[in-house]
């Protein structure tokens, strides 16, 4: 059978404008393209590119600038195992510490030579003749034999489906593109969604504020945060006591799978974790009412647990007012709820998230045969450890479907796919292989048993309704179970799972 092969042509020989070829081509700058960049140096891999879309490294901690931004994992974990960094100054890294963090990594590791700015991904089309992945970005075309997805699902913001929010004549902005030169002082500001980044940025811009409505569509789970300023002690040791900091990491990371215990069990994780956030609420929120209207009505960890110490004292201070009524419209500039209330404001701040299940990249990328990634996943996201998808030969996803987690770091995942990448191309360059794509059956075979591990789990019980999951209501999102099960599954490629290419322009097989 004659294949039709949706195909990038390169220049003609000679022309005078041939396109950089290159081993390896990873998309993004976040922990996971710079992660991956960083391995590859490591590894003894020079020939390799990185496209970036902005003009600095950081992905979403440097898209993400808005009051209060913070990560809610330790520092010393949600940070790389071979960059450890001694100089957190609380326990939670802040925003811009993140970032900077960032920044020093691609400087000390020597990747920025690699990077390629103001390069976004406009397509990536698979040539299965060449076996080599065409690369168009705004910036310039690329050729690849390996393609290094290290965009997310959080890097590109919902917007709500709101009529007449386009026309809203204020000030109107998503917390991922926060318009830093809009002065908030004084003004009446509506804050649509209290999610992550809500409730860390509503508690900085409300003493600021002269009027706070704050849209809840859904009550999320908060826990205390137990955020502290690092001491004296804790420097010296990070510093000067061999081994210190990898075990403190370490037993963070350990410590956190017990979480994956309970939320695997729903009986548990509501005396463990519910337990914990009632108790929470219960202590700072006095007013039966609004407590009522705070108190979620599903269990802890179907949705994503937050941790604040100042979300519920901001949302009782008195310019502020909870509205639980649903949005219908936005007249003017006006906010019409269900009840008929109308509220004017000056300024909209969006805290509606990101498309986590809706992967803007997969628009951009065409597989075997001329198939866009899109349509692959018309009938569901899927990809096999998270990393490889059928009919797309010589990709890897980093954080791709069902990597994300209710319990630990994303760092410990992103490291195991990275080091699934590393040991691919080893094996590629052992066996002498051009290209490698995961058979359909055994990505079918993980997919019915990752769902077969979700089932009973908090993110399934008692009809569970999150961002997590997809229109039909499947989860591929989620990893349901520990991350140790994960870094040893990906630990080495196993080939008999993929279809092998050994030379350029011959048939791909069967191992």
């Amino acid at each position: 059978m004659t294949r039709t092969i949706n195909r990038v042509e390169p220049p003609a020989e000679g022309s005078g404008s041939r396109v950089p070829h290159f081993r390896v081509a990873v998309i993004g700058t976040g922990f996971s393209g710079l992660g991956m960049a960083i391995r590859l140096k490591q590894q003894g891999i020079d020939d390799f590119v990185v496209l970036e879309r902005a003009d600095e490294v950081g992905g979403t901690w440097r898209d993400n600038s808005y009051p209060g931004c913070a990560c809610d994992v330790m520092s010393l974990l949600y940070s790389f195992s071979f960059a450890r960094n001694p100089n957190w100054t609380t326990t939670f890294g802040k925003r811009d510490e993140v970032f900077a963090y960032l920044k020093e990594c691609a400087e000390k590791f020597g990747v920025r030579p690699h990077i390629r700015f103001r390069h976004e991904l406009v397509g990536a089309r698979w040539d299965d003749t060449e076996r080599r992945w065409h690369i168009e970005t705004s910036g310039g075309d690329v050729t690849a034999q390996v393609l290094v997805t290290g965009t997310g699902y959080l890097s590109d913001p919902v917007m709500p489906d709101i009529e007449g929010l386009e026309s809203f004549p204020g000030a109107k902005f998503h917390s991922a593109t926060w318009d830093h030169d809009f002065d908030l002082k004084g003004k009446r500001v509506a804050v649509i969604g209290t999610g992550a980044s809500a409730i860390q940025f509503v508690p900085k811009i409300q003493p600021e504020v002269g009027q706070l409505f704050v849209h809840q569509r859904t009550a999320p789970w908060v826990g205390p945060k137990a955020d502290k300023t690092t001491n004296k002690l804790q420097f010296a040791l990070r510093k000067n006591v061999p081994g210190y900091q990898r075990f403190r990491r370490n037993f963070n990371m350990w410590g956190r799978e017990i979480l994956a215990f309970m939320l695997a069990r729903p009986n548990i994780a509501a005396k463990t974790i519910t337990g914990m956030a009632e108790k929470n609420l219960k202590k700072q929120v006095k007013d039966p009412v609004l407590r009522a209207k705070l108190t979620p009505n599903y269990a802890a960890g179907c949705k994503r647990l937050l941790f604040s110490n100042t979300w519920y004292p901001a949302l009782q201070q008195p310019n502020v007012e909870l509205v639980t009524d649903a949005i219908v419209r936005v007249d003017g500039s006006s906010v019409v709820t269900a009840d008929g209330t109308s509220r004017e404001v000056d300024a909209i701040i969006l805290g509606t998230g990101f498309s986590a299940t809706d992967r803007p990249v997969a628009r951009r990328i065409w597989g075997r045969d001329g198939v866009q990634l899109a349509d692959a996943w018309s009938t569901g996201m899927s990809a096999y450890a998270g990393t490889t998808v059928t009919g797309f030969p010589n990709l890897f996803m980093l954080l791709g479907p069902n990597t994300t987690l209710g319990h630990s770091s994303q760092t410990v995942m992103i490291e195991a796919q990275i080091a699934h990448v590393v040991d691919a191309l080893k094996v590629m360059d052992k066996r002498e292989l051009a290209s490698v794509e995961v058979r359909s059956e055994a990505q079918q075979a993980y997919n019915t048993a990752l769902d077969a591990k979700l089932e009973g789990t908090v993110w399934t019980a008692g009809g569970c309704v999150s961002w997590y999951q997809d229109g039909s209501g499947r989860n591929p999102s989620i990893w349901p179970t520990y991350t140790w099960r994960f870094r040893k599954a990906t630990k080495k490629v196993d080939l008999g799972a993929y279809r092998i290419a050994t030379t350029v322009g011959l048939p791909v097989k069967s191992q």
